[in-house]
């Protein structure tokens, strides 16, 4: 398997385990507060992925220079992380979902700033496909809602997180320093599990955490190990191997992934005029994976 089809399967993989963290995340985002979920959740992810480090390749001196990178990119995702709960509180999964397909393009336009990564004509055909797409379930199929831009508070939330994951992609290559994706996620977990601890200690000491139902625990293990361990070496490993704008366009099948969990899970499915938005992020997947180009 060449390096770029290993990046795609890696992708593939990240979207499935993304798209639970959202219909998991949605039934229990009123019952924690962001801060204290994503704080044992980077502490517990970190443990995890540390613990496989040892295990395997060890942590190299060489790894802890210039601890910087990991504070930087450690925040921006712990940002993103946060608004995302914040948002899931008023938005319905499928909503959220659609909001997060809206990365691909702002991680090209990162990409391009940093990287000087550039976007052939087809993907930017294929981002705007997947654009128009998403903003059609993030409006509720409501053509009425898109001309007033009646758009919903916690999609709005989480937007602004979307935007400090759209910037950590392209900002993963350039300051890796020849770290492995393991060693490299670990450093950015730990960083943001500090970052979370200090700014929401407040929330953590307020937490009955004995008085949590089952469903919460649940959600903090399988967003600790599946949508936070494990994602975060697929993403470094991805990105190693392909552009940013690519990396992130396997967000385009959340979406998708998303209704499976939903009815997995007995939740409601969105309305049939939603699954048309939904069906033009797919395509948008496809274009992007048809064009090659842009290492």
């Amino acid at each position: 398997m060449t390096p770029q089809a290993q990046g795609h399967l890696a992708m593939l993989v990240f979207s499935a385990l993304v798209a639970g963290s959202f219909s998991l995340g949605g039934m229990v985002a009123n019952e924690i507060a962001p801060l204290a979920l994503n704080a044992i959740r980077f502490v517990i992810a970190g443990g995890v992925v540390g613990a496989f480090a040892m295990a395997t390749t060890g942590i190299p001196r060489s790894a802890l220079a210039a601890p910087w990178r990991y504070a930087l990119l450690g925040g921006l995702f712990a940002i993103y992380f946060v608004l995302m709960f914040e948002g899931l509180k008023t938005s319905p999964p499928v909503s959220s979902a659609a909001v997060f397909t809206l990365v691909p393009a702002m991680s090209g336009v990162f990409g391009w700033f940093l990287l000087r990564q550039r976007m052939t004509p087809r993907m930017a055909l294929a981002l705007t496909i997947g654009g128009l797409g998403a903003l059609w379930v993030i409006f509720r199929a409501d053509m009425a809602a898109i001309l007033a831009f009646d758009v919903g508070r916690g999609e709005v939330i989480f937007f602004f997180g979307c935007i400090a994951h759209a910037l950590y992609t392209p900002l993963v290559r350039k300051l890796n320093r020849g770290e492995t994706a393991v060693v490299f996620s670990f450093g950015v977990l730990v960083a943001g599990a500090l970052w979370l601890i200090m700014v929401g200690a407040g929330d953590i000491a307020a937490t009955d955490w004995s008085g949590l139902r089952p469903l919460v625990w649940v959600t903090i293990l399988y967003v600790s190990i599946c949508a936070s361990s494990i994602t975060f070496v697929l993403v470094q490993f991805a990105t190693l191997r392909l552009p940013s704008a690519k990396v992130m366009a396997y967000t385009y099948l959340v979406p998708s992934w998303v209704i499976g969990w939903e009815a997995a899970l007995g939740n409601p499915l969105p309305p049939v005029m939603i699954v048309a938005g939904i069906a033009l992020t797919v395509l948008a997947l496809l274009m992007l994976l048809r064009d090659e180009g842009g290492k």
